[in-house]
C-alpha cells in the first residue's frame, strides 16, 4: 500500500504540473523557458516525490493503527485504503481524516486547477485564425487532455462508487481499471503524435493512407 499511494500520489501532482506545462506552452510561450526553467523543474520534480512520501507514510502509518476484528481478507487484489476500510472495526477517525485531507489536497484541488487549465487553453486555441496553427495547438495538448480524462474518471468510478454486497465485482473491475488499465494505456496515448506509430497502428489494423482495406496475405 506504501509503494501504491506513493505512485499514485506523485501522478496526481504530475498530472496538473503537465497540465500547467500546456497552459505555459501555449498560453504564455514567450515566458516559457523562464518560467519552466531547469531549476524550477527539478523543484517540481523533487517537490512531487517528497509529497508523495509524507502522504504515503501517513497513510501507513495510519493503516498500522487500525484494528480488524472480523476477517483479514480483503475483497480486492491489492490492497487500498478503501479495501481497509470495508474490513476495519476500530481506528477509523484518523484514517478518515487522512482520507479526506488526500481527497481535497491531491484529488480535487489538482483536478479542479487541470480543468481549469484546459478550459484557458482550449479558449485560446478557438481564438486562433489560422487553422494549422490551430491543429498544431491542440495536438500539443490533446495527448494530456485524454489522459486527464481517463485517469479521473477511472478513480471517480474505482472509489467514488457506494460499498454494497452487489458492488463488490464491479468496485474490483473499476479498481483493475484505475490501477492497471489506465496506466498501460499512458503510453500510447501519449505516442499517438508519432507518425511512425500511427502508420504501424494503421497498418496493424488493415487501413492504409487513403481509407481502404489492405488485403492481408495468409
Amino acid at each position: 500500500m506504501y509503494f501504491y499511494i506513493l505512485a499514485g500520489s506523485a501522478e496526481d501532482i504530475l498530472i496538473f504540473i503537465m497540465a500547467y506545462d500546456r497552459y505555459v506552452a501555449i498560453c504564455d510561450p514567450l515566458h516559457y523557458q523562464t518560467i519552466l526553467n531547469r531549476k524550477h523543474c527539478l523543484l517540481l520534480a523533487s517537490g512531487t516525490w517528497m509529497v508523495g512520501i509524507l502522504n504515503s507514510c501517513l497513510f501507513t502509518i495510519q493503516a498500522s493503527l487500525m484494528s480488524f476484528c472480523q476477517s483479514r481478507i480483503i475483497h480486492q487484489f491489492f490492497c487500498d485504503p478503501k479495501a481497509l476500510i470495508n474490513i476495519a472495526c476500530a481506528g477509523l477517525e484518523q484514517f478518515y481524516i487522512v482520507v479526506f485531507l488526500d481527497f481535497f489536497i491531491l484529488g480535487l484541488f489538482p483536478a479542479m486547477f487541470s480543468f481549469t487549465s484546459y478550459i484557458k487553453i482550449i479558449r485560446i486555441i478557438l481564438q486562433i485564425k489560422s487553422k494549422d496553427s490551430r491543429k498544431k495547438a491542440f495536438s500539443t495538448c490533446s495527448s494530456h487532455l485524454t489522459v486527464v480524462i481517463m485517469y479521473y474518471m477511472s478513480g471517480v468510478c474505482a472509489y467514488m462508487m457506494p460499498t454494497s454486497g452487489s458492488s463488490n465485482v464491479l468496485e474490483q473491475v473499476f479498481t483493475t481499471v484505475d490501477a492497471v488499465v489506465t496506466p498501460m494505456m499512458n503510453p500510447l496515448i501519449y505516442s499517438l503524435r508519432n507518425k511512425y506509430l500511427n502508420c504501424a497502428l494503421l497498418r496493424l489494423l488493415g487501413i492504409n493512407l487513403n481509407g481502404n482495406k489492405i488485403i492481408k496475405l495468409k
